[in-house]
């Protein structure tokens, strides 16, 4: 609810502060003393734009200032969260204007946009009049606005998992059938390139494994060629490295027989170099026969090729084509079995869509049903607000399949006829500006509970009526500020009488200007403020005894 209200500089309003308590408070005061500025002040600060003309005259620059206490659940402490905003409960909102037109916005002393102020505002307070009046003639609200007032949380809950699950569900079957379409648009490509693949065969790894392999059969004739030198040297008959240590090792052990065997270890030595080296013979003769063949060299050359020009066919590396072979071959088989999935994904969403039908035609009905007892209810309160002529239906139209929502498939508008035989039409488009404000106090009574703006402010609501329909009008401002913070600018004593706060503006001039003022009432000062609006400027001992009966009337 607003707390307090601090303006600067704005019209004829030097210096300002006020602060405001819950329940119902009235604003009075003779014509033209101001009470419309305040109004203005505090329009300004919730995003208004910025009129110079607001900045008194002489001044450089005026100021507004509203503090606002609301629950962490209110949507005007959401949308803070949601913007990342710290809050505690408490939003102060600041406007400043210059004479030369600019204008700076501030919540909780930061700097935010015009429009960020305008839509925290428009969560803060609702302004009814003769010239203002939101929310209720904004057909997009309506829906919500039933929902609430008949607590259809639980089947609006049900609705939505029902939708959310119907829309998954399609997203399914069309996401097949897309890829059902494209994949019939590729059958030749996808037969013919799962044939070329299953024929090539791929391997992984298998493009390294033959490089490696190439690289070494191109280097096979020199290795051969190193091999049969190295062979010629150890196995030469007359001058290799075995004939030669066969000879080294007979001219020892003759030796060694004519030394008594004293040459024996070196005897031995030779013969073990000679078994050793014939080893190595023995093993590179068999190197020699693994390297002479080079004829597997142009079968590598041709798989290295026949892979290469199939990745290029398909603009991947050779080692992505076996994943390639896999994949083209599940595309194959499900265009082969496409279109019986397609058809167990189409009866699961058509499942999902009568699923859907159910939970919105019972949300649909309970609407209905709340929609009978609202207008019921709205049009009991008009004839006691001198709208006896008026009717009031709530309409509620099937929606074509293509808007159903997940708040289910109806639309729902406030409609109104103001005299007998007018055709029902939006309430904007039919009322008066003293019918329209009348007509939302009689919404607003029975809405309250559906009412998530704490603070109302009705102007005038009582414009063209008097005596007992201004009672009435008095007596629902204060059923509705037993819920909601209410705020009411008014003309009529018998409103006036019901206020739980009452504040008068009034102007007098000061230093040569005029200043407009507001003064909160005793009990005594709101008998006499009453008697001077039911008698003019002279107060009668007649219109003080009135004022009194009305008092005593307005706090039953």
């Amino acid at each position: 609810m607003l707390t307090r209200l601090s303006v600067r500089n704005i019209v004829l309003i030097d210096k300002l502060d006020l602060d405001f308590e819950s329940g119902l408070t009235v604003f009075t005061g003779e014509t033209g003393a101001g009470k419309s500025i305040l109004l203005d002040a505090l329009s300004l600060a919730l995003g208004m734009r910025a009129d110079s003309g607001l900045v008194r005259q002489g001044q450089k620059e005026a100021s507004v200032t509203a503090v606002f206490s609301v629950p962490i659940t209110h949507p005007a402490g959401i949308l803070l969260t949601a913007h990342g905003y710290d809050f505690t409960g408490e939003i102060i909102v600041r406007r400043v204007i210059t004479a030369d037109g600019r204008s700076r916005a501030f919540m909780n002393d930061e700097p935010v946009s015009i429009g960020f102020l305008k839509n925290l505002g428009d969560n803060l307070v609702e302004i009814h009049g003769q010239f203002a009046s939101h929310k209720l003639l904004d057909v997009s609200t309506h829906l919500n606005t039933l929902d609430t007032y008949a607590s259809l949380s639980g089947p609006l809950s049900d609705c939505r998992h029902a939708f959310e699950h119907w829309q998954y569900q399609k997203r399914q079957r069309d996401r097949a059938e897309q890829s059902l379409l494209q994949a019939q648009k590729e059958e030749s490509y996808l037969r013919e390139s799962v044939r070329d693949l299953e024929k090539l065969n791929p391997q992984p790894n298998e493009e390294e494994i033959l490089v490696t392999k190439r690289t070494r059969l191109m280097n096979s004739e020199k290795i051969v060629t190193a091999l049969n030198t190295a062979y010629a040297i150890l196995s030469d008959d007359e001058n290799g490295c075995l004939a030669s240590l066969g000879r080294a090792a007979t001219q020892l052990n003759r030796a060694n027989d004519l030394a008594d065997n004293t040459l024996h270890s070196v005897s031995e030595q030779i013969d073990e170099a000679i078994t050793t080296l014939s080893d190595s013979a023995a093993t590179i003769e068999k190197e020699m026969e693994q390297w002479g063949d080079v004829s597997e060299l142009s079968t590598i050359d041709d798989r290295l090729f026949a892979l290469r020009d199939m990745a290029r066919k398909h603009h991947v590396e050779i080692a992505e084509l076996p994943d390639l072979q896999m994949r083209l071959k599940n595309q194959l088989t499900q265009l082969e079995l496409g279109e019986e999935s397609l058809i167990s994904l189409r009866k699961v969403e058509e499942e999902a869509r009568l699923s859907y039908i159910t939970c919105a035609e019972r949300l649909s009905s309970d609407r209905h049903q709340a929609a009978k007892q609202l207008d019921m209810a709205v049009n009991q309160e008009l004839p006691a607000l001198k709208l006896n002529k008026a009717t009031f239906k709530t309409d509620i139209q099937k929606r074509d399949e293509a808007n159903w929502s997940e708040t289910g498939i109806d639309q729902v508008s406030f409609l109104v006829s103001t005299n007998k035989g007018t055709p029902l039409a939006p309430i904007h488009k039919i009322a008066s500006g003293g019918e329209l404000a009348r007509f939302m106090l009689a919404l607003k009574v029975n809405l309250a509970m559906a009412d998530e703006t704490e603070t109302l402010i009705f102007d005038e609501v009582d414009s063209g009526v008097g005596g007992a329909t201004a009672a009435a009008v008095g007596a629902r401002l204060k059923r509705l500020a037993t819920r909601n913070q209410v705020l009411v600018v008014t003309h009529s004593p018998q409103v006036a009488a019901f206020g739980q706060a009452h504040l008068t503006v009034h102007k007098a001039e000061q230093d040569g200007q005029v200043i407009t003022s507001v003064s909160v009432l005793t009990a005594d000062q709101r008998r006499d403020e009453i008697a001077r609006m039911l008698s003019g400027e002279k107060i009668t001992d007649t219109a003080r005894t009135m004022a009194t009966e009305l008092l005593q009337t307005g706090t039953v």
